[in-house]
């Protein structure tokens, strides 16, 4: 749908929410590229030998961003979420 459909459906506090959620929970595009470098790092693992270094699915996501967050930045987040602001 279009913005403006999106913006009659939904008011901006529901698009804030849900920009939020996103940012903790990802899905889409982003979401499957990872599940994808799930799937290619298992398979490497298995065969790739006992002496070689296991391959994390980030090793086949090249433009993938590794945000880093303190444990207490997550925790203030998912408060934020549960009281809904």
């Amino acid at each position: 749908m279009t913005v403006r459909e999106l913006l009659q459906r939904i008011d901006s506090r529901e698009l804030a929410e849900w920009m939020a959620f996103y940012g903790i929970e990802p899905f889409g595009g982003c979401r499957g590229d990872l599940q994808a470098g799930v799937i290619a790092s298992t398979i490497a693992n298995v065969n790739k030998g006992k002496r070689g270094k296991a391959f994390t699915p980030g090793d086949f996501m090249p433009l993938m961003k590794k945000p880093k967050q303190s444990e207490d930045e997550m925790i203030n987040i998912m408060n934020a979420m549960a009281r809904g602001k």
